[in-house]
C-alpha cells in the first residue's frame, strides 16, 4: 500500500513512517525486557490499538499468501483494499472497536489439510479483521518474550532457521553428544492448556486489556466445514498469526527445564567433571513441537530422559507422540526437519564426520510432487507452465537442503526430473519422434536440458552446496535500530 493512510483522526501514517515508529517502540520494549528479566509490562494495550502498529499489522497480513483466503466473514485482503472505505476505513473501525472494548474475535474457519500417513492437520483461518489484531498483538508481545526464550529454541522465531537447529545438533554431536532422544509433541496446537499458557503470559504481561484480548482469541471457537461451532477449551488454532508465539511461550517451559540442567554445570570443565563422576550432560534442541535431546553419556541416560520430557510437557497439558519417540545413536542416524543426521566415515580417509542430507522421506515427498506435475492429469497444460511450476518446486526444495551434504541427492533428483519430463513430452506429442522433441525442447548449451517459450527447466544438479555456520548464541535480534547515514555536505 502506498501513500499516506489516515487511521487516526487526521494523523496520517505512510508505510515507512509506521514501520520506523513500530521498530523504535519494539526496540525499547526488547531492551527493557532484556535489562530486567523479571519486569512485568503494563499499559501495552494502547500500542496494540496504535495507528502505526495497526498499519504495520495490516501490511504483514496483506503480504502473507493467506491474504486471499477468507475467514467466516467472507472478506479477503484484496476485497478490503477495493472496498468503499478502503484500508483506512477498515483499520479505523478496528481501532475504534479496540478503544471502545467492543472488539470480539470471530470463530476461525476450520480447514483439514492432508498429512503423511493418512492423517489430517487442522488449520484455523481467522477473519482478516482478527488477523490484523493478532498481528498487532504479536508486534507488541514478541520483542518482550523473545528476550526470555532459550538459545536452543529455533522454530517460529525471528532470525532463526531450521538450519540453525541442524547445526546445533551437529556441533554437539562432534563434541561427544552421541546418544539422541528424538520426539515431538502430540497435537501440540490443539492441546495446550489455556490455564498454563495464560499463567506464563502473565509472568511478563499485567495489562488486563491485553490479557483479555489474548484469552478472547483462545476461546473464539472453531466453525467446522459442516457448519458446527466447536468450543476451544484448549489449544491455540494452527493458522493464526499469534498461535506460533503463544505455542513458544507455552513450550518454553521445556526449554527452561533443560537450560537449568545445562547451566548447573557452568562450563565445559564442570560438565566434564560431572561425566567423570558417572553423570551425563545433555542439550535440548527444539524446533516448535519437534524436540531432540543430544546426550553425552550412555543409552540408559538418554532413555531416562523420555519420562523427564513427558513430565515437563504434562505441566502445560501436552504429551509426547509415542510412535515418534526413539532413542538412537548418532552412528545409526535419525531424521529431523527433513534432514538425515548421521555419522559416517569420510570417503578416502578414516576420519568420521557428522553429515546432514535430505532424508528418504523428504526425497520421496519431492519426487511425489514432481510425479504429480508430470502425470496424465497435466497433459492439457502448456509445457512452459509445467516448467515454471517444476522450477518453483525444485528451487524451494534445493534452497532448503543446499546447506547439507546434498550433492548426490540433487544429482539423483535431476535424473528423475529429466526422465519424468521426457516421458511427459513423449506422451504429449505421440505423433512426433524423439528427434523432433529434442529439437523443439532441447537447449543449445546442454544436451540434457529442456526449455519451452523461453522458460528453461530448472536443474537441481547445478545448485551449489554452501556449508552453514553454527551460530550458537550469536544469532542477532531484529530489534536493532540502525543509525541513519547523514550524507556529506
Amino acid at each position: 500500500m502506498s501513500g499516506a493512510t489516515p487511521v487516526n483522526t487526521g494523523v496520517p501514517f505512510d508505510a515507512a513512517t509506521a514501520a520506523s515508529r513500530v521498530l523504535g517502540i519494539q526496540s525499547k520494549l526488547h531492551d527493557r525486557a532484556a535489562a530486567d528479566p523479571g519486569r512485568v509490562f503494563d499499559d501495552l494495550f494502547n500500542l496494540v490499538a496504535d495507528p502505526a502498529f495497526l498499519l504495520q499489522a495490516w501490511r504483514r497480513v496483506r503480504d502473507n499468501a493467506g491474504a486471499r483466503t477468507a475467514g467466516i466473514d467472507g472478506w479477503t485482503g484484496p476485497e478490503i483494499e477495493n472496498s468503499a472505505g478502503g484500508v483506512a476505513g477498515f483499520l479505523s473501525r478496528i481501532r475504534q472497536d479496540l478503544k471502545a472494548r467492543t472488539f470480539t474475535p470471530l470463530p476461525v474457519a476450520e480447514r483439514l489439510i492432508p498429512k503423511s500417513g493418512g492423517k489430517l492437520r487442522r488449520l484455523g483461518i481467522p477473519t482478516a479483521r482478527d488477523r490484523v489484531v493478532q498481528a498487532a498483538l504479536k508486534l507488541v508481545l514478541e520483542p518482550i518474550f523473545e528476550t526470555g526464550f532459550s538459545s536452543s529454541s529455533y522454530g517460529f522465531r525471528p532470525g532463526r532457521r531450521a538450519q540453525d537447529a541442524i547445526e546445533d545438533i551437529r556441533h554437539h554431536a562432534r563434541m561427544g553428544y552421541e546418544w539422541v532422544l528424538e520426539t515431538d509433541i502430540a497435537n501440540c496446537f490443539d492441546e495446550i492448556s489455556h490455564t498454563a499458557l495464560m499463567a506464563r503470559v502473565r509472568q511478563r504481561i499485567s495489562d488486563k486489556r491485553v490479557l483479555a484480548l489474548v484469552k478472547a482469541f483462545l476461546h473464539a471457537g472453531i466453525l467446522t466445514g459442516d457448519g458446527l461451532l466447536r468450543e476451544t477449551s484448549a489449544g491455540t488454532p494452527q493458522g493464526g498469526i499469534l498461535s506460533p508465539l503463544l505455542a513458544n511461550i507455552a513450550l518454553s517451559v521445556i526449554d527452561e527445564h533443560f537450560d537449568a540442567e545445562w547451566n548447573t554445570h557452568a562450563n565445559e570443565y564442570y560438565r566434564r567433571r560431572h561425566r567423570k563422576q558417572g553423570g551425563a550432560t545433555y542439550r535440548l534442541v527444539r524446533y516448535a513441537d519437534d524436540l531432540v535431546v543430544v546426550v553425552f553419556g550412555t543409552r540408559e541416560h538418554a532413555q531416562a530422559l523420555r519420562g523427564e520430557v513427558a513430565d515437563v510437557a504434562a505441566k502445560i497439558g501436552l504429551r509426547l507422540a509415542e510412535d515418534k519417540t526413539h532413542t538412537v545413536h548418532i552412528d545409526d542416524g535419525f531424521d529431523f526437519l527433513g534432514f538425515r543426521i548421521q555419522r559416517h566415515t569420510q570417503w578416502g580417509t578414516d576420519r568420521r564426520r557428522i553429515y546432514s542430507h535430505p532424508s528418504d522421506k523428504a526425497v520421496k515427498s519431492v519426487r511425489s510432487k514432481v510425479k504429480a506435475l508430470t502425470g496424465r492429469q497435466t497433459m492439457s497444460m502448456e509445457p512452459r507452465k509445467i516448467f515454471i511450476r517444476l522450477g518453483l518446486l525444485l528451487r524451494g526444495w534445493t534452497t532448503y537442503f543446499r546447506h547439507g551434504a546434498s550433492k548426490i541427492a540433487f544429482s539423483d533428483l535431476e535424473h528423475y526430473v529429466w526422465h519424468r519430463v521426457w516421458k511427459w513430452l513423449r506422451r504429449r506429442h505421440r505423433r512426433k519422434n524423439w528427434r523432433w522433441i529434442a529439437r523443439t525442447y532441447g537447449t543449445p548449451h546442454s544436451r540434457w536440458g529442456f526449455a519451452a517459450e523461453g522458460v528453461e527447466l530448472f536443474n537441481p544438479a547445478k545448485v551449489s552446496i554452501i556449508r552453514y555456520r553454527y551460530r550458537g548464541n550469536a544469532i542477532p535480534t531484529p530489534w536493532i535500530i540502525r543509525p541513519e547515514v547523514v550524507p556529506a555536505a
